[in-house]
């Protein structure tokens, strides 16, 4: 048996209400009865589930007007019928302006209610659905808006506006945890191709034996476990954008086929020996520092020139940290409304420890400790989990920073030189007590004038 609908029926005369709410009864509704806008009122705030309200029009001293009024105001989503006994044109085009969803003119058949209040129901559900993809669509927004009002912040912005319009490849720098792959779906979602694909890929997580097949595709055979034809991600993702996340971790082959895609916009799938033209747009990541790769022989110099025509900075937390108290509000709602849990109250002593903490983690670390707060709502084991992080990174500090800072360039001349000295002038030796390659430390020495 399907179950009745609520409908409210707001109806002064004692008779008509008693008549229409047999025939509403009839139609499989539940029918809550009020006799005047104040009554309609009350019933609403005790019956929250009521999704129809068939009112006359003239009500005491109040109208089915003031009723419309007061039901809009609330942003309640609730399918609105108005009966008058006057016909006037102009009752109903006011009762329609004012968020009614038809009228009725008395004296009406049962057929002509049951049809308005249909018309009504259905224009309330459309509502729902619209505020419901409405709320999807903010969702997603949110998750890809990058929050802060830092100065540095706004040059992010600034430039993710400029340039997101265009195909400009662009590489974004920062810390991990500080939103790269965010600034990368900003970037999509402000282009005209926001429509279109937009596939990220963390080079990091790749196998390298599979690198090329996963990124440029493979024909059935052109290795062992290649029973079907693959498709590779750039070919998934065109006419979209794809993000390569962590690109310094691709192996020298793959990046020589990667600088073949955006000199020449072409994909050969391993195995085939046909190029296939693709249009796509790259973003590439990476907390690595590029140009000292480059020196160091462990990333192409050319390819690097092609990924960084326009370079993007994502700056660490703890140089914006104006920003903090605009992320744990943004963050506690965001959590608060997943999980279905009332946002926890800050107590003035935890919201210190929030702003005062060094946050190494960056943007990431911030959002995982205030989920873990929202589902748990331990202070007490928040407030310990921060002090416990802070204590271990100083503790496993291999070297305190001095207080009043340090010349970087004299102190790294000084460890070359101590340990060249250490191992007698050996430079295999010293590269291997420094942790360094063997090429990275010639360069410093090059650098340093040490040869």
């Amino acid at each position: 048996m399907i179950k009745p609908q609520p409908i409210l029926l707001v109806e002064d005369d004692q008779a008509q209400n008693t008549l229409i709410s047999a025939m509403l009864n009839a139609a499989n509704y539940q029918v809550y009865s009020a006799f005047s806008v104040e009554d309609a009122i009350v019933t609403l705030k005790s019956h929250a589930d009521i999704e129809l309200i068939f009112t006359d029009w003239k009500l005491g001293n109040l109208s089915g007007m003031d009723l419309i009024k007061y039901v809009r105001a609330q942003q309640k989503h609730i399918g609105i019928v108005v009966a008058t006994a006057y016909g006037s044109i102009e009752h109903a085009v006011e009762a329609i302006e004012l968020g009614a969803d038809d009228y009725l003119s008395k004296p009406f058949q049962r057929q002509e209610l049951l049809l308005a209040l249909a018309k009504a129901n259905k224009a309330n559900q459309l509502r729902l659905a619209n505020q419901q993809l409405s709320s999807q669509i903010s969702e997603q927004n949110q998750l890809v808006d990058i929050i802060g009002h830092a100065p540095c912040m706004q040059k992010v912005f600034q430039r993710i506006e400029r340039v997101s319009a265009t195909s400009a490849t662009v590489l974004i720098s920062g810390e991990s945890g500080t939103g790269k792959e965010l600034a990368a779906r900003a970037l999509h979602q402000l282009s005209n191709r926001s429509k279109q694909p937009f596939i990220a890929i963390n080079c990091g997580a790749i196998p390298e034996n599979l690198a090329e097949s996963e990124l440029f595709g493979a024909l059935k055979g052109a290795y062992t476990g290649a029973t079907q034809d693959k498709l590779g991600k750039f070919a998934a993702a065109n006419k979209g954008t794809i993000f390569l996340d962590e690109v310094a971790e691709l192996s020298l082959n793959v990046q020589t086929k990667l600088l073949r895609l955006l000199q020449e916009g072409v994909v050969t799938p391993v195995g085939d020996t046909k190029e296939h033209n693709i249009d796509v747009r790259v973003l590439a990541a990476s907390h690595k520092n590029l140009q000292q790769m480059v020196r160091d022989g462990l990333f192409r110099e050319d390819l690097y020139y092609r990924l960084n025509v326009v370079p993007l900075h994502m700056p660490p937390l703890r140089e914006r940290q104006e920003d903090i108290p605009r992320l744990i509000e943004h963050f506690l709602k965001r959590f608060s409304q997943q999980y279905g849990i009332e946002a926890p109250q800050l107590s003035s002593t935890l919201l210190k420890h929030l702003l005062n903490f060094n946050w190494p983690g960056n943007v990431r670390q911030l959002s995982n400790t205030l989920e873990q707060f929202v589902l748990l709502q331990d202070e007490t084991e928040l407030k310990e989990n921060l002090t416990n992080t802070a204590n271990s990174a100083q503790t496993n500090a291999l070297f305190t920073l001095p207080s009043e800072g340090l010349n970087w360039d004299e102190f790294e001349k000084d460890c070359l030189q101590q340990a060249l000295n250490r191992e007698g002038g050996n430079k295999t030796q010293a590269a291997k007590l420094l942790w360094i390659s063997y090429k990275q430390f010639l360069y410093r020495l090059e650098k340093h004038n040490l040869n």
